[in-house]
């Protein structure tokens, strides 16, 4: 007789696992209750070149009994054109794990491991939302230049250019990691040069004029938004780092005593771990943020959850608040004016280019450069603070010290 609904619900595990039979090779086997294996699994017998086989089609309740049949119907038709079921569904598992879509997926989990949390963040965005919906499904080896182009167009079509130059540079990236892996021969991204609309420049607001720096950092003194938010205000001009790596600040991090934040690698744009040298202002600073967040994870909480940092756009919100529109400053700015000024003061370039953490090309030379010359960043980091403290009291332009 065949299975009903019923006599599937009502079955009940026994000492040994037993089959109960539909029809045409059909059967639900259920598991044994000793062993733990008291599920129960959907199971096609079939025959093909004179041997014996058994196809796994799924598990009940996921699979019902009316799903069941119509696999082993569809089965049968595979039968009947002389290709066994079984080694359709390993080929089918293959193909699953060689679209755009899975190798996107493994590429992502190994840059997890080396890229900040923002920048993975903005790669997996860019995959999901501009790539995934129309060649996600696709096998990566069969993706030709003009389907990606017509995707990349879609965010051209927005305005977007600059978002489409990177979602391309991401995509050519996961097409070297299927080559090197075996699963596509070539990087079509390389036959889209000049096909996409030139990404005009555009540097990012700052403001690098002493007199106006003395009225921002008076500004900021007199901010009346959330305490967390008026001390990451202050601390972004006496730090310098990426707004990113400010605003994800944890506790653990930092240690005040010895003046010093130590942001691990896995937040920093390179991916190498960077040292910051804290001014004694910046450690007054910390010291009474402390007594705000200092007993949860996060200098710098949302709102809403305390477990997730500040919004990317609570700093710049801040600013559009005390008036200061997007020509005119930015949360990354703060790095344009510290280098400008430095620079200006004439620091050794090659100090402030390494407390801005730019990359250096030799890794020998950056880890000994980091090494040798922390003491130097120390001093400049304090000389700096005490710069910024003379413009914001007065106004006046103040040298750090005589250029050399």
């Amino acid at each position: 007789m065949k299975l009903t609904d019923t006599k599937i619900r009502t079955a009940k595990p026994r000492e040994r696992p037993y089959k109960l039979f539909d029809g045409g090779g059909l059967y639900l086997l259920v598991g044994a209750q000793k062993d733990g294996t008291a599920g129960r699994y959907w199971r096609l017998k079939y025959r093909v070149r004179g041997k014996e086989k058994v196809l796994a089609i799924g598990v009940y309740p996921e699979i019902g009994l009316r799903e069941a049949r119509e696999a082993r119907d569809d089965a049968k038709k595979l039968l009947v054109r002389g290709t066994d079921p079984g080694d359709k569904k390993r080929t089918d598992k293959i193909v699953q794990s060689d679209t755009l879509k899975a190798v996107a997926e493994e590429w992502l989990g190994l840059q997890a491991k080396k890229l900040s949390d923002v920048t993975l963040g903005k790669a997996r965005w860019m995959l999901e939302t501009f790539i995934y919906p129309r060649l996600g499904e696709k096998l990566i080896a069969e993706i030709k230049a003009p389907d990606l182009l017509a995707a990349l167009r879609t965010i051209e079509a927005k305005g977007k250019h600059e978002t489409a130059t990177r979602t391309k540079q991401r995509v050519g990236q996961v097409m070297r990691y299927a080559i090197a892996t075996g699963r596509a021969e070539r990087d079509i991204t390389a036959d889209l040069r000049g096909a996409l609309a030139p990404v005009p420049t555009k540097n990012r607001a700052a403001i690098t004029d002493p007199v106006q720096v003395g009225e921002l950092l008076r500004a900021i003194g007199g901010y009346q938004g959330e305490p967390a938010t008026t001390a990451a205000l202050k601390l972004a001009p006496l730090t310098f780092v990426r707004p990113g790596e400010l605003r994800g600040a944890e506790w653990r991090e930092f240690n005040l005593k010895g003046a010093e934040w130590r942001i691990p690698g896995e937040r920093m744009k390179m991916g190498d771990a960077h040292i910051v040298p804290l001014s004694s202002q910046a450690v007054e600073i910390l010291t009474g943020l402390h007594l705000l967040t200092g007993n949860g994870k996060l200098l710098f909480p949302s709102l809403r959850s305390r477990e997730r940092p500040m919004s990317e756009n609570t700093l710049n919100a801040a600013l559009r608040r005390l008036g200061y529109t997007t020509e005119q400053m930015t949360a990354h700015g703060f790095r344009a004016m510290a280098s400008t000024l430095l620079n200006e003061q004439g620091f050794p370039p090659d100090v402030i280019e390494l407390q801005l953490a730019h990359a250096e090309r030799n890794k020998v030379r950056a880890a000994y450069n980091r090494a040798q010359r922390l003491e130097e960043r120390r001093k400049m980091m304090q000389a700096w603070a005490d710069y910024l403290d003379g413009l914001k009291a007065a106004g006046n332009v103040v040298p750090i010290r005589r250029k050399t």
